[in-house]
């Protein structure tokens, strides 16, 4: 390292932590947020470094992050992206492809996934010319079931896709053994859930296909990116070339003749020795992150078993200080599941003497950030009313989480005594309801 570049990172350490808010907890006034990134002086220099080094595009940090995250997952390949919107676009379009050949997901094919939850692990089904098929989720882990899933399947069913909810597993063996005994494809969508276990294993290691995001709100932050991880080297074959516009080579950017047959091929209709890196295969995009990203992501991934710690004890925290308080359904960890939460969920019971609305009005009052379950019961949404779609059963519980559930945060940037005032506000309104 150069004299000039040290000083310069030594610089950014200090300006880092002058910048540090220093200001105590101030109940009502200090602002808790339900969600966000917790950032740090080796946070702050791995961004200037790359920076200072003008790695603008994907290279030596994108792939080395690659590498590490999906041994951290113990999957055998991961494919970084520009948000974990992508990474199920890439995912779900990655069934699609011809490399699949009988396999292969076609426009009509039906798709199983959750009414309620987030639009951008639906979004591509339909973006890809299929057809979900929603199913409802139980109210204490809100996540789906085995046997609603199962009840489900038809024929024309070819996949199923499911997020974890506010990082609680949903059963996901079960649904794994179901995608095998009828020959479907499993995409876990993982982007809240990372470092959580179901049976002992890692969330994202019992699909086809997982996804993660790295939104400032996740586990891990780049600002923003998204990864596709799987251990099928086909579909990470494919989930590349749809990620870098679509092309049959598999070169870095830079790289030239890497495989030493860059002018042996024929390929379409394509005069032989044709230019490979400049064959497509897939009609694709261009979905890749940057080397600022990545480093960024590299600096919070030696952080990831401390944050996924934090966001346990933060929920059993307020778990134990709400276990008693009337007209409130608490949350459940699934069977045989050690969730790393991304949220505290909370349904207000339709016979409680006050509404939802009036509880969260009243902490957000007091400067205690709420989400709603994301999108609740996505059918309900004008987006979707047009939309094609199958319902297996009915939404009950989705329409349920759409009036009466709210999540508060459990990030690792919360303190002991802002859970403790979240709590105390939750049970002071409670009771004075009563």
């Amino acid at each position: 390292m150069t004299g000039k570049k040290a000083l310069i990172l030594d610089e950014t350490r200090l300006y880092h932590k002058e910048k540090q808010d220093d200001r105590p907890f101030v109940p009502g006034v200090t602002e808790i947020w339900p969600s966000g990134a917790v950032l740090d002086e080796n946070d702050r220099t791995a961004l200037v470094e790359a920076a200072l080094e003008m790695r603008i595009a994907a290279g030596y940090a994108s792939r080395k992050f690659e590498s590490a995250f999906a041994r951290k997952l113990k999957l055998r390949k991961a494919h970084l992206t520009n948000s974990g919107s992508s990474a199920n676009l890439l995912a779900t379009s990655a069934l699609t492809s011809p490399l699949l050949e009988d396999r292969r997901l076609r426009p009509g094919d039906e798709v199983v996934t959750v009414a309620a939850g987030f639009p951008t692990t639906v979004n591509p089904i339909l973006q890809n010319g299929l057809l979900p098929v929603f199913v409802d989720v139980d109210l204490t882990t809100l996540n789906t079931t085995a046997d609603r899933v199962a009840a489900a399947i038809t024929p024309k069913t070819k996949a199923i896709i499911i997020a974890h909810a506010l990082g609680n597993p949903f059963p996901v063996a079960e649904i794994a053994q179901l995608a095998e005994d009828n020959d479907l494809f499993l995409i876990e969508d993982n982007c809240d859930a990372v470092g959580s276990t179901y049976d002992g294993k890692p969330t994202g290691t019992f699909g086809d296909l997982t996804t993660v995001s790295f939104y400032p709100a996740h586990h891990l932050t780049m600002g923003e990116g998204g990864c596709v991880l799987t251990s099928n080297l086909a579909l990470a074959r494919i989930v590349e070339s749809l990620r870098d516009w679509g092309r049959d080579c598999w070169c870095e950017p830079g790289e030239s003749n890497k495989c030493l047959k860059r002018w042996d091929y024929q390929m379409g209709t394509l005069p032989a020795g044709y230019d490979h890196k400049y064959i497509f295969s897939h009609v694709g995009y261009n979905l890749k992150t940057t080397d600022l990203q990545a480093a960024l992501g590299l600096s919070q991934l030696a952080k990831l078993d401390d944050f996924c710690a934090a966001r346990r004890r933060n929920w059993r925290q307020l778990r134990t200080a709400l276990q008693d308080v009337p007209w409130l359904l608490l949350p459940e960890a699934t069977p045989r599941s050690d969730p790393s939460w991304f949220g505290f969920a909370l349904t207000v019971s339709p016979d409680a003497p006050f509404k939802r609305a009036e509880l969260v009005a009243f902490l957000e009052d007091r400067k205690i950030g709420t989400r709603r379950l994301f999108a609740g019961n996505l059918t309900r949404h004008p987006a979707y009313l047009d939309q094609p779609h199958r319902v297996s059963g009915d939404l009950v519980n989705s329409d349920i989480v759409t009036e009466q559930t709210f999540w508060v945060g459990v990030y690792p940037g919360l303190t002991e005594e802002m859970l403790d005032y979240v709590a105390s506000s939750i049970k002071d309104f409670v009771g004075g309801a009563r």
